[in-house]
């Protein structure tokens, strides 16, 4: 008989218990949704946020591992462990604000948390990827359950008007990425990530192939995270989108491509930053200009909150811009911790004056909404304030960190259209905090207590608001050392990130 060698077996599969949670809860949720009705969905939300609970408690068993696993095809380091958390949290709020959302709207429950939760499969894959394979799955993975998503409300044109936008655009992208890995495989001689860092060592760096790749990567995640001029889907999606799959869409969908975006190019082309950092710096101006102007015009919050999405990917890519430096890859972490939290608080409140499929999201909705419901006006202005950047909020300290890690890199013409376009936001945030506290009309909100995923969703987006802004050291440190990770470098102090 042979003897059993417990060092033989390959515990790789070990690595990816977080996905298997959740790929787990998807098809029990599709079983459980054969005898639940559309109206009595929330019981199956119920099984989503447990499975979402234990790939939460699998991620953060993964901290400080640092290694690869499946031969280099997935990356299990501090970075993936920092998206993944980020994305667990953002699919548990958006099942939250979903529970009497869903069943008031009589949407097909088993069907939609379980797209949900495929969709955040595919993000979690995306921030763990190793290789640019895994990427494209996980973008893929991700992309066709929030194009089913997006058209979900199939009696309303505007849903399956956001669907088909979003999905013809999105496939036309999906082109460039695999054109882009192509090219790059073609220039390298590999996908895995860590080989193709290896290589530019090698001379490669002015080959026209991979520098043509590495455009065609540009446009593929260009699209994903909204840049201009690849931004033209994102209004109409999020107008048309169900609501808290607008907020899903808005926090998730960004959070995981820029997961693929930072690993890929500043994680991994940091050495040849200089072939394109330049059109990062092209891209973020027309990205930040572009959204703010467009949205001083909007009557419509979810469009005025797509074309801010739009205009936050661009202070993102300031970040970008500045390379891989010790402060700038923290910095962006951070930012997209605090517009996370910040968009799901916002977002939940817009699902609050939601009945049913009835969208009431015209911004004279929110006419004297702070007479009637003054915790809802409250948290919907601490979240815009933030979104605008005004002090002791995250929004402030997310941009203070972004900005001066610019400044250290010396893109100092940069920062300044950054902070002018800051100073132009403000002018349609506060145009919906003026509508709230010094303006009549409206219309009636359902009491919250018929809502409490909702209202715990609210109130966790303020309470993450508030704490990030008034006591960010913590979570730049995790932010920092969760960047660090991903570059192979040892862990860095947060209070030592502005320091030249």
């Amino acid at each position: 008989m042979t003897a059993f060698n417990l060092a033989t077996i390959d515990f790789s599969w070990l690595a990816i218990l977080p996905l298997i949670a959740v790929s787990a809860g998807a098809m029990v949720v599709m079983l459980a949704g054969v005898r639940v009705d559309d109206e009595d969905s929330a019981s199956l939300g119920f099984i989503v946020l447990v499975a979402l609970l234990a790939a939460f408690i699998l991620t953060m068993f993964q901290m400080g591992q640092n290694t690869l696993a499946f031969h280099g095809s997935l990356a299990i380091d501090d970075y993936a462990v920092f998206f993944e958390a980020m994305i667990i949290i953002a699919t548990a709020l958006t099942v939250a604000m979903s529970l009497q959302y869903a069943a008031d709207a009589a949407l097909a429950g088993a069907e939609y948390y379980a797209l949900v939760l495929f969709a955040a499969l595919g993000m979690m894959l995306m921030a763990a990827a190793g290789d640019l394979i895994i990427i494209f799955l996980g973008l893929e993975t991700m992309s066709i359950a929030v194009y089913a998503l997006a058209g979900f409300i199939r009696r309303d044109p505007r849903s399956n008007e956001a669907a088909i936008k979003y999905f013809l655009l999105g496939a036309f992208s999906t082109g460039f990425l695999l054109y882009g890995i192509a090219l790059i495989y073609g220039a390298t001689g590999s996908i895995r990530l860590e080989v193709i860092r290896a290589s530019l060592a090698s001379g490669i760096t002015a080959n026209p192939l991979l520098l043509l790749g590495l455009g065609m990567l540009l446009i593929g995640f260009g699209f994903k995270v909204a840049a201009v001029p690849f931004h033209m889907w994102t209004p109409d999606a999020y107008e048309g989108a169900p609501t808290p799959i607008t907020a899903f869409m808005a926090v998730g969908v960004k959070l995981a491509a820029f997961a693929g975006f930072l690993r890929i190019f500043m994680a991994n082309l940091g050495a040849i930053s200089t072939e394109w950092s330049d059109v990062l710096w092209i891209l973020a101006v027309l990205t930040m200009t572009a959204g703010n102007v467009i949205a001083l015009v909007q009557s419509n919050i979810k469009r005025m909150l797509a074309y801010s999405a739009i205009a936050h990917a661009g202070y993102v890519m300031v970040g970008m811009a500045a390379g891989a430096g010790r402060e700038s890859g923290g910095a962006i972490l951070y930012y997209l911790l605090a517009y996370a939290f910040t968009n799901l608080g916002a977002f939940a409140i817009v699902v609050a004056l939601d009945r049913g499929a009835e969208a009431h999201d015209r911004i004279a909705d929110y006419r004297g909404l702070a007479r009637d419901h003054p915790g809802l006006a409250a948290a919907m202005a601490l979240c815009l304030l933030s979104l605008t950047g005004v002090p002791p909020l995250a929004g402030f300290v997310a941009k203070f960190y972004i900005f001066a890690a610019a400044l250290n890199a010396g893109l100092v013409w940069l920062v300044v259209i950054a902070v002018l376009n800051s100073v132009i936001s403000a002018y349609y945030y506060v145009g919906v905090i003026v509508a709230m506290y010094m303006q009549e009309g409206g219309v009636a909100v359902e009491q919250m207590s018929r809502r409490p995923g909702l209202l715990i969703s609210i109130a966790v987006g303020v309470a993450a608001v508030i704490a990030l802004g008034v006591y960010p050291q913590p979570y730049m440190g995790a932010a920092a050392n969760a960047f660090n990770s991903a570059l192979g470098r040892p862990p860095l102090h947060a209070m030592s990130m502005l320091q030249p």
